[in-house]
């Protein structure tokens, strides 16, 4: 029997998402590097502001406004005002090439850019490459008696937020409207267009709070809690938690630029408790000479983006540091599983320290509202008993529904009906996901697959090494054979050979197998990353083969 439609079909839009903290009357405050502060209310209004900004600007229904900027108190009112207004957000990569950034902000149809001054040489290299751009926009620190607009600009943000009414209507539409949109690098081709709609990102934000609603002994998440990403604003709507600080009315701490010294600062400061970042942020907060003398306990922080090693983990739970797991992609929204204590688990394991560390460097536990399986190349349900390895396949509401313009990536992604991560994993009896390595950097030696992760995990116990990536390259006798580049610490001795025999040890002992000792390593002074601070795999494995290192 089909119950019939309520009087008001209430839709599943973000303008939901900000009612919450007015309606509960949220006495926290938005505040950007710790100079500006705004309560909820006056937030609300600059939303309100924006939004009558944009449409002073010409914008209507499915215009695309494009934000480059630092993560800052404005980019949360985008994320805001521009859906609100039934416009859709591009969140452009600042980090990505000028090339990339021209592409993606043309293929998206942006027609009004929100761009810091930090960002406008990239601006004047691209202009003539993005023919449909009306309108731009100018975001500054500056204050307004020093603001010079440069030429082609329509107004600041400022001046253009003051003139606007301090109240805009924001009427219903269809809640699978077009909401955001932004692009995602894989290893080969051009960017990718990942859209999301309005339900999909009010079903995600209840699926993070639901989620860590559930967390008991550790991932602890309330309205009492002060909020600090550090992760990238524009990088899947900063994992989603934007959203959800807001509905739940915390207090939320944007940092600007990324700088150590700024988010050690404002840790202390503003006393911050949850944060969220990819693991090479945490090793340089760690490593940071201005952390030895905060107090970092207390702090929970979500690992995401690459795999959390286990030296890492370690590293933060020595100084008092809640750090776990997270796992998604940026065409999940991104949350699909997060590593959560229990102590059913706890209680029964041999070694409780060792069970805790195991557990918090796991992916985790399905999130709420996501469905995964593990499966092999008929996608065929591989067991669940942690050994069993296949690609980690997925399905969920708030799932992407593909790439703009590109049906037969589209296609590839949802192929039988399940979205395909590329990702290797094993599932264990209790349901928690394990991440093995991507099906890309998997190394095929000797018959095996060996983890590049699992070899990276074991070089990181070493007390010499700061950082290490290991890539596979083509060996005529074995297929592939691993090479470890690595980032010795300041004033350690490791030899090439030390860190050998280390992996050596591991793989005597049956931890893992002996083709994963690798045969080259390579010492360096940085790892290649992506834009958004992941290890660029990629770009090593093209640096061996340029160079001389590459075999014969």
């Amino acid at each position: 029997m089909t119950i019939p439609t309520l009087p008001n079909n209430y839709p599943l839009l973000i303008k939901q998402i900000l009612k919450m903290p007015l309606a509960q009357a949220s006495q926290r405050q938005i505040v950007y590097r710790g100079d500006q502060r705004f309560t909820y209310p006056q937030f609300a209004e600059r939303v309100h502001r924006l939004a009558g900004a944009l449409d002073a600007l010409g914008a209507k229904m499915g215009t695309t406004v494009a934000v480059m900027d630092w993560d800052s108190h404005r980019y949360l009112e985008s994320y805001f005002a521009v859906p609100m207004s039934g416009c859709v957000l591009m969140t452009a990569n600042i980090r990505l090439s000028p090339e990339q950034i021209a592409y993606t902000l043309d293929h998206s149809g942006a027609e009004i850019l929100l761009i810091h001054t930090d960002f406008l040489p990239i601006l004047a290299a691209i202009r003539t490459r993005l023919p449909k751009l009306r309108h731009l926009v100018l975001l500054t620190d500056a204050p307004a008696a020093d603001i010079s607009l440069p030429d082609g600009f329509t107004g600041d943000y400022e001046s253009l937020l003051a003139a606007a009414p301090a109240q805009r209507d924001f009427p219903d539409f269809d809640e699978n409207t077009q909401a955001t949109t932004f692009y995602t690098t894989g290893t080969t081709g051009l960017p990718k267009g990942v859209m999301f709609s309005h339900r999909q990102i009010v079903l995600h934000t209840l699926g993070v709070m639901a989620t860590l609603l559930m967390a008991g002994l550790n991932a602890k998440f309330s309205r009492e809690d002060v909020y600090m990403p550090l992760t990238p604003m524009f990088h899947v709507h900063a994992w989603g938690f934007p959203f959800a600080a807001t509905m739940m009315g915390m207090q939320q701490i944007y940092v600007g630029r990324f700088l150590p010294e700024v988010v050690l600062k404002l840790l202390a400061t503003e006393h911050v408790t949850i944060s969220h970042c990819v693991p090479t942020i945490m090793h340089m907060i760690l490593n940071a000479p201005a952390a030895a003398a905060i107090d970092l306990s207390g702090w929970h922080v979500i690992i995401g983006g690459s795999a959390l090693p286990r030296a890492l983990c370690e590293a933060a739970m020595a100084r008092g540091i809640d750090i776990f797991s997270g796992y998604g992609m940026s065409e999940t929204c991104p949350l699909m599983t997060m590593s959560q204590l229990r102590s059913t688990t706890l209680d029964a394991a041999p070694d409780r320290r060792d069970a805790e560390i195991a557990t918090r460097v796991a992916a985790g536990l399905p999130a709420v509202f996501v469905e995964i399986r593990i499966v092999d190349d008929a996608m065929n349900d591989l067991p669940h008993d942690g050994k069993s390895i296949g690609e980690v396949v997925a399905r969920s509401p708030y799932l992407t529904p593909g790439y703009a313009g590109n049906p037969e990536a589209s296609e590839a992604l949802w192929r039988g009906g399940w979205l395909h991560t590329g990702d290797l994993g094993m599932l264990d009896a209790d349901g928690t996901l394990h991440i093995v390595d991507r099906l890309k950097d998997v190394v095929k030696t000797g018959g095996e697959w060996v983890s590049s992760i699992g070899i990276e995990d074991i070089i990181l116990q070493h007390p010499a090494i700061a950082e290490v990536a290991v890539v596979g390259v083509p060996d005529e006798r074995w297929g592939e054979r691993p090479v470890a580049f690595v980032v010795a610490r300041p004033g350690a001795d490791a030899t090439d050979e030390a860190i050998k025999a280390h992996v050596r040890v591991r793989a005597d002992s049956g931890e893992i197998s002996r083709y994963a000792v690798p045969d080259r390593v390579v010492f360096v002074e940085a790892l290649d990353k992506t834009s958004v601070g992941k290890l660029d795999k990629k770009a090593m494995r093209a640096r061996l083969a340029a160079s001389v290192l590459a075999p014969s």
